[in-house]
C-alpha cells in the first residue's frame, strides 16, 4: 500500500512540494531498476547549441568540461504545454472513511503535484483546471517557479479537511467544453476522474472530442477504487449507501447485488474505453490503491511519443 504509506507521509510532514519531489525521485530510480532502465527522463537545464544562433547564452564552463555547445534554459523556454484537469466533485471524496483514509480526490491531487515536478523538470509549461458542476480553478500553463508554487499550494488545499463539500454535483461536459476553449495553444491535457457525470455520457464525451477538436493531445486517468467500486467487496452484511453527489440512502446487503453492481460496473468501465479509443484519447485505469507509478509511467510514455 505505498500510496497509503506516502498520503500518511504528507499527513505527518504537511510538505505538498517535498512529497511531489520524494514520490517522482523514487519514481525514477525504480525505473533505473526495471525493464525501463535507460528509458530517456530529460531533466535538463540546458539545450544544445543551434548552429547560427546568438552565442551570448553558450555555458562556456559545461563546453570546457564536454567539449559540446549548450545553451543555458530561461524561464519562458519550454518544451511542451500541458493542463492538469481534476474533477472534484463528492464522489471524488470516495472512500470517505476516516481522517487517514486516502480518496480518490486525494490521490488524484498528489498524482498531479508528482507530475507538476516532472513537468518542471522536463522544462515543460503546466497549468492546473479544478471542476466540479463548474470551473472552479484555471490557471493558463506557465514555467515559472512562482505559479509553481501557486499550484502546489492549490493542489494540497484539495487535501484540506472540508476543502470539498458533500453534495457536490458533477457537470464535466460543461467544464470540459470551457477547458477546450480557455486552452488557447496546443497542449497534453491531463484528466483525472471517476466519469460520474451526472448528466448524459454521450455529452461528457462529446466535450472531450471537444479537446481533440482543439488538436489537444488528451489523457484520461480513470480514477477508481477497484476494491470496492469495481469488485463490491464489502463484508455479508446490511450496509447504508448514501450517493455523495445527492445525498439519496440506499439500505442493502452487498451480497443481494454484487453480481449485477460488478456487471454493470464492468460495462460502464467498457463503454468509456471504447468511445476513448473512438476519440484516440489514452484511456488509463488509475486505482488509488496501486502505486503512483501506475499514473507516471504512462504519463512519461505519452510525452515521448510527442516530444
Amino acid at each position: 500500500m505505498k500510496n497509503l504509506i506516502d498520503f500518511q507521509q504528507y499527513q505527518e510532514l504537511g510538505n505538498f512540494e517535498f512529497l511531489a519531489r520524494e514520490i517522482v525521485e523514487g519514481f525514477i530510480t525504480g525505473l533505473h531498476r526495471s525493464p525501463f532502465h535507460g528509458f530517456s527522463v530529460e531533466f535538463a537545464e540546458h539545450r544544445l547549441y543551434n548552429e547560427g544562433e546568438s552565442t551570448k547564452h553558450i555555458d562556456w564552463k559545461l563546453f570546457a568540461r564536454t567539449d559540446k555547445l549548450f545553451v543555458k534554459r530561461y524561464e519562458e523556454e519550454t518544451n511542451l504545454r500541458s493542463q492538469i484537469v481534476i474533477d472534484t466533485s463528492s464522489s471524488m471524496l470516495f472512500p470517505h472513511k476516516t481522517k487517514r483514509t486516502q480518496t480518490k480526490l486525494a490521490f488524484s491531487a498528489i498524482c498531479a503535484g508528482a507530475l507538476i515536478y516532472m513537468l518542471r523538470k522536463q522544462r515543460d509549461a503546466v497549468g492546473l483546471s479544478l471542476f466540479s458542476n463548474e470551473i472552479e480553478t484555471h490557471t493558463h500553463a506557465r514555467l515559472s517557479s512562482v505559479h509553481a508554487k501557486m499550484l502546489f499550494a492549490m493542489l494540497e488545499g484539495l487535501l484540506a479537511e472540508g476543502a470539498v463539500e458533500m453534495d457536490k454535483k458533477t457537470s464535466a461536459a460543461d467544464a470540459l467544453h470551457l477547458i477546450a476553449e480557455k486552452i488557447h495553444k496546443r497542449s497534453l491535457v491531463i484528466i483525472f476522474s471517476d466519469m460520474m457525470d451526472s448528466g448524459n455520457s454521450q455529452e461528457l464525451f462529446s466535450a472531450m472530442q471537444h479537446l481533440k477538436h482543439k488538436k489537444h493531445e488528451v489523457i484520461l486517468f480513470h480514477v477508481t477504487d477497484h476494491t470496492h467500486e469495481g469488485g463490491f467487496k464489502y463484508e455479508n452484511r446490511p450496509y447504508k449507501f448514501v450517493d455523495m453527489e445527492t445525498g439519496e440512502i440506499v439500505k442493502i446487503n452487498p451480497n443481494d447485488v454484487r453480481g449485477d453492481y460488478v456487471k454493470s460496473m464492468n460495462q460502464f468501465v467498457s463503454d468509456i474505453k471504447l468511445k476513448c479509443g473512438q476519440y484516440h484519447i489514452d484511456m488509463i485505469e488509475a486505482d488509488i490503491n496501486k502505486d503512483f507509478k501506475s499514473v507516471l509511467l504512462p504519463y512519461l510514455l505519452k510525452r515521448n511519443k510527442l516530444y
